[in-house]
């Protein structure tokens, strides 16, 4: 592999894991020289290959680095030795010869990840601002792909991480896992950022489908952390990551050659990653104990359902059911509109219909939408005005994509 190809590569494989390690040794008071000695480390790297060559093992060049880098910095600034060294001394980061130990061992990497996640995802911040760090931090993703996710400039994302580090500093926020008394309470807000973050990718308006896919690879991969790991391998943990291996093996399936989006009925069965699927049922299986009845059981189950691609009543039924607990539990309109769609399907059209109107949800692009779709088949005039009803209240491009097809079709 050439010198441009290998360093993004490993950028986005190895920041990540150096800059959680080097942030929990130094807090968050300092991670920007964390997330400084990281850069440097690979600058240095792309400058040093070019006239050198790859050196045979890349990614313990960049670890031997990025230590020589942060012990260097932890000898000659006179701040960190009043302040950071002490601390690090305390948690028996220094070494008998008076040496920063810098583990980056595979453990301590997953280790220093796990408590970064739950030091991120801390309820002093913004919801969209946890994203953001998770994102910047945990998946080692750049300012302007963090943008061109949340469909907004990289002037905005910049400074809400840098207001959200802030918070986090003045706050104290430690970066370690809460006590076990804790960790139930704090894992709510981790898996609530995790299933946001997945969703960002799978439902998202951006047209880079590689960045949309790579959303959904990381929420998913920072899942199993959460599962691997005893004090929060959790049902909840394991039903969202259920949940997100079930959608994320129609990922392909979806979204077209121009990154069109796919509707489910319309789907190539065969670009179904059935490896995904039955991970999705063995984790599925793994969150059934316990005695409480998470969102996450309830969508893993519908997703669940979405993998048999036969149209009978009796998965409707299930999904149905699903539906109404799901409701109880957490209300949505999009999990109403949903769930009325399910019901057309087990009951028959009409019942759907008088059920979607009730909802009223003259606002949502959604709402047209799927009444237009109910009314397809028993009044083409009916189904037209909901789809253009639809067009105009959709914002994005690929909202649009998929209504004006509807109407072509019609």
């Amino acid at each position: 592999m050439e010198n441009n190809e290998l360093i993004p590569d490993l950028f986005r494989t190895e920041y990540r894991k150096i800059v959680t390690v080097l942030g929990k040794l130094f807090g968050f008071e300092h991670i920007e020289t964390a997330e400084d000695i990281c850069s440097d480390t690979f600058l240095l790297a792309a400058e040093t290959w070019g006239q050198k060559g790859i050196p045979p093992n890349p990614v313990a060049w960049l670890y031997t680095v990025a230590k020589n880098k942060a012990k260097n910095h932890l000898k000659r600034d006179t701040l960190f030795a009043k302040t950071i060294q002490p601390a690090i001394k305390h948690l028996s980061g220094i070494a008998e010869t008076g040496e920063p130990e810098i583990d980056l061992s595979e453990q301590n990497i997953n280790d220093s990840q796990l408590q970064m996640m739950f030091a991120i995802c801390h309820p002093v911040i913004p919801v969209e601002a946890q994203i953001g760090l998770a994102l910047k931090i945990l998946c080692g993703f750049g300012i302007e792909e963090i943008a061109d996710a949340f469909l907004t400039g990289k002037d905005t994302i910049y400074k809400r991480l840098s207001r959200a580090k802030e918070v986090l500093k003045t706050e104290k926020v430690a970066i370690e896992l809460p006590a076990p008394g804790e960790i139930g309470q704090r894992l709510e807000a981790v898996l609530a950022t995790l299933y946001l973050l997945f969703n960002e990718g799978y439902y998202s308006n951006s047209q880079n489908s590689i960045l949309r896919k790579d959303l959904c690879l990381e929420a998913i991969r920072l899942n199993y952390l959460l599962v691997e790991n005893p004090q929060t391998d959790t049902p909840p943990a394991n039903a969202l990551l259920s949940l997100m291996c079930f959608h994320a093996s129609r990922f392909e399936a979806r979204v077209g050659q121009d990154g069109e989006i796919i509707l489910y009925d319309e789907q190539d069965e065969s670009r179904w990653n059935k490896e995904l699927m039955e991970k999705g049922g063995y984790y599925l299986n793994r969150s059934a104990s316990g005695t409480r009845l998470s969102k996450y059981h309830l969508e893993a189950a519908i997703a669940y359902w979405h993998t048999y691609k036969t149209d009978t009543r009796a998965k409707w039924e299930n999904i149905l059911q699903l539906y109404n607990q799901l409701l109880q539990i957490q209300y949505s309109p999009i999990a109403a509109l949903n769930r009325t769609y399910a019901l057309a399907k087990a009951n028959g059209v009409g019942e759907g219909i008088a059920e979607a109107e009730k909802l009223g949800l003259t606002n949502n692009h959604f709402y047209f939408t799927l009444l237009g779709e109910l009314y397809k088949n028993i009044d083409k005039e009916k189904a037209k005005g909901h789809f253009l009803s639809a067009l105009s209240l959709a914002k994005s491009q690929t909202d649009k994509g998929v209504i004006q097809g509807k109407i072509d079709r019609l």
